[in-house]
């Protein structure tokens, strides 16, 4: 994996934190020229919020409404807008806001329109996207438009470290990045294709470069369905399909049961740890058979084209580049040959892959299989540290990777910070040492 070298070691410094060179190793010996040549800026906040999709957005509208002085860092639904395509529909539905006190719902904003859900429903990106705008616009919610390139332990403070050398230094600080750093290639299928010819759907959500190719997709998920319509209809000349299962049934998903769970876990944050064991799979089993064993009925009419192919129980076990053009062997005997491949294989949680985390305090956050160890209300083992969203779905369960929590976590988060500003102790965060680096 590579690493982002965004700060120097003069930087670490002026920190104190260079410990006898045991952060370094960290960050490797190339820095980058603006960090250094502008002056030392930083401002303070109570809560900084790194990340403004829909848990960030959010978190910022709860602690406005506490009167928590916060900042949000990121591009406003930027995974939506840069890794999402144009079409895609969403799995959300109407009551799926973003509100936490319940005014500038979904609803609130389809009567500002003119509409009811029915009328909207399944809901677009682009609607979705107009709604996140309305939000933060009613909401008067501000964001910086920058990437945290690191974030340093200083006392009971974090600093966010930007790559221009501008700092933010809070007491708190919320990790609120979903997707984007944990798309998921199988270990075995990455090294069988070549990389220029091939891509997970996270970056590859412009498919008109894929007209008049061929195409193979390996997923049979939500995900891989859709995009094997789009790319269809971006006027590709072949799109193949194959996945390790039955075909999903094309089935309208039930997700009436949710918002009852969601409201529990505003009320008693622990529940979902204190569940045993079996109940927990329970649970995370109806959410795989409404969310993932299930496709939307809307796309069995969009699949049913004969350029589509879909290979069910089957995958990849042997591959052979020939020009430009890339001959894959199945284990059922098919032999498809195709220019371009799409891995819709999904998100795996590993915290090692998130570059400002990597660069800093990563060897103080404690993890479990790539996810990271919370407290009840959302806090890592580094004191003020919180993350959310898909990372937070060891801890608090499945929901944690669909919008519909946006709103619960918002208040614990919130008032677990607050509980935190309202204390008169602070545990300086624990520096490293050479051993631990």
């Amino acid at each position: 994996m590579s690493r982002r070298n965004d700060i120097s070691r003069r930087e670490l410094l002026s920190y104190g934190l260079a410990l006898g060179g045991a952060l370094l190793p960290a960050f490797g010996s190339q820095v980058l020229a603006d960090a250094t040549a502008n002056p030392f800026r930083e401002s303070s906040t109570d809560l900084l919020i790194v990340g403004a999709g829909p848990f960030g957005l959010a978190l910022a509208a709860y602690a406005q409404h506490n009167g928590i002085n916060h900042r949000v860092v990121g591009v406003p639904m930027g995974f939506w807008r840069d890794n999402m395509p144009d079409g895609m529909l969403l799995r959300s539905t109407c009551d799926w806001s973003l509100d936490p006190m319940g005014i500038h719902s979904i609803d609130a904003y389809l009567n500002t329109l003119g509409k009811r859900c029915r009328e909207v429903e399944p809901l677009s990106r682009g609607f979705y996207l107009d709604y996140a705008s309305w939000f933060k616009e009613q909401k008067a919610i501000e964001s910086v438009d920058q990437k945290v390139s690191a974030l340093i332990p200083d006392g009971t403070d974090l600093v966010a470290v930007f790559s221009d050398g501008r700092r933010i230094r809070s007491r708190n600080v919320v990790v609120a990045i979903g997707f984007a750093n944990f798309y998921h290639i199988p270990p075995r299928l990455s090294p069988m294709f070549p990389v220029e010819q091939s891509g997970h759907t996270c970056n590859l959500v412009d498919f008109r470069r894929l007209r008049d190719r061929r195409v193979l997709i390996i997923g049979g998920r939500q995900s891989a369905f859709e995009w094997t319509a789009l790319i269809r209809e971006a006027g590709a000349e072949a799109v193949h399909t194959s996945y390790r299962h039955d075909t999903p049934l094309f089935e309208t998903s039930h997700w009436g049961w949710v918002n009852g769970i969601v409201d529990q876990m505003s009320t008693d944050p622990g529940w979902y740890r204190r569940l045993p064991p079996a109940e927990k799979e329970q649970l995370n089993r109806r959410f795989w058979e409404e969310g993932r064993q299930k496709l939307e009925p809307w796309l069995a009419s969009r699949i049913d084209y004969p350029n589509i192919h879909l290979y069910p129980n089957t995958e990849v076990v042997h591959t052979h580049q020939r020009n430009q053009d890339i001959e894959i062997t199945l284990n059922s005997g098919e032999i498809l040959t195709v220019d371009e491949v799409i891995f819709a294989t999904g998100y795996r949680v590993d915290m090692q892959r998130v570059p400002f985390l990597e660069n800093s305090i990563m060897p103080g956050l404690e993890i479990q299989d790539g996810y990271p160890k919370l407290d009840i209300g959302f806090q890592t083992s580094i004191p003020g540290l919180f993350i959310t969203s898909l990372a937070a779905t060891r801890d608090f369960g499945s929901f944690l990777g669909f919008t519909v929590s946006a709103r619960a976590q918002a208040e614990i988060i919130g008032d677990a910070i607050q509980a935190r500003l309202e204390s008169p102790q602070a545990r300086p965060i624990k520096r490293l040492s050479i051993s631990e680096s």
